[in-house]
């Protein structure tokens, strides 16, 4: 799956979030799409240590930090998904 694919369907549930609908989230979702932008960045990074082309570089670069920003959301999304309804 896409970096735009998963950074839609995390911002499918940040609105289910934000609508009061967390228990709909499922957080085996929200990990299996962590766990899909981890390796996708891990991926980026890896391809990043073997190019040598300055442009290329700066495209993985690119798409290294959007992956690291989705991760950063899906970690916040599952911090409210888990948490006990008040």
């Amino acid at each position: 799956m896409g970096l735009k694919k998963l950074a839609a369907r995390l911002a499918e549930y940040r609105e289910r979030q934000e609508a009061g609908r967390v228990r709909e989230i499922r957080p085996e979702h929200v990990e299996r799409i962590l766990a899909k932008l981890t390796r996708k960045e891990a991926s980026l990074s890896e391809e990043m240590a073997e190019t040598s082309d300055t442009e290329k570089r700066t495209r993985l670069e690119q798409k290294r930090k959007i992956a690291l920003e989705q991760i950063a959301r899906a970690e916040w999304l599952m911090a409210q998904v888990k948490k006990p309804a008040s």
